[in-house]
């Protein structure tokens, strides 16, 4: 398992379709909201919640297609599923390196971006622990979009379709606790609820994906 950890992270960040993509959008996204809805201080402070989730979550999307694409395209997916490692706690493997290479980056730059939007200094501390919280369970509904569409021609439209009516609670809550804690007001409710959707993502789609990778490859 740690094996199959490494070879992905060294896919990913050679492969370049992670770390930097990702990283790159988040930053267009940030400079590039204050020069569309102009430099009032207020108006960004009150957007930046929405607006920091929108563009993690834009982000992540980004390099979701990479996921089982590239064992696909090489054959080494087949070997995986024959492979005496359970093919769900391949699929969470997988996941987790989606993570570290994508989702903990922007967790990690999130609060440098927010002071372009001119977030609240309440709302830093529940940017990131949304952000932690909240971005496995991107990862982990893309690896899930990801194993339906595997072996489909230019399925990175159809995945983006699959995957971002998933995403909604986890945005609806994030930006809400964000929000929240930014203006001052309890955010732990929204927190928690967005905790207990990365918690049943964690605990489910793992199988659901497996299951959908022996469907595609059989």
């Amino acid at each position: 398992m740690k094996a199959l950890l490494i070879r992905d992270l060294r896919l990913a960040l050679r492969a370049g379709g992670g770390f930097g993509l990702g990283l790159a959008f988040f930053l267009l996204v940030a400079v590039l909201v204050p020069l569309g809805v102009g430099p009032e201080g207020g108006m960004l402070g009150r957007i930046a919640p929405g607006i920091l989730w929108v563009g993690a979550l834009l982000a992540c999307l980004l390099s979701l297609d990479r996921i089982f694409a590239l064992d696909y395209e090489d054959g080494s997916l087949d070997l995986l599923v024959v492979a005496p490692i359970p093919l769900e706690a391949v699929v969470a493997v997988k996941a987790l390196a989606h993570w570290l290479v994508t989702g903990l980056p922007l967790t990690l730059v999130a609060p440098v971006l927010g002071i372009l939007l001119n977030l609240p200094a309440g709302g830093y501390g529940w940017l990131v622990m949304s952000l932690a919280l909240g971005t496995p369970a991107l990862s982990v509904i893309g690896a899930f979009g990801a194993a339906l569409v595997v072996g489909v021609k230019r399925g990175g439209l159809l995945l983006s379709l699959l995957v971002l009516p998933l995403y909604v609670p986890t945005l609806i809550f994030g930006a809400e606790a964000v929000k929240r804690g930014a203006a001052g007001l309890e955010a732990g409710g929204a927190l928690a609820l967005m905790a207990s959707v990365t918690a049943a993502a964690v605990a489910v789609l793992p199988f659901a994906a497996a299951a959908a990778l022996r469907v595609n490859l059989r």
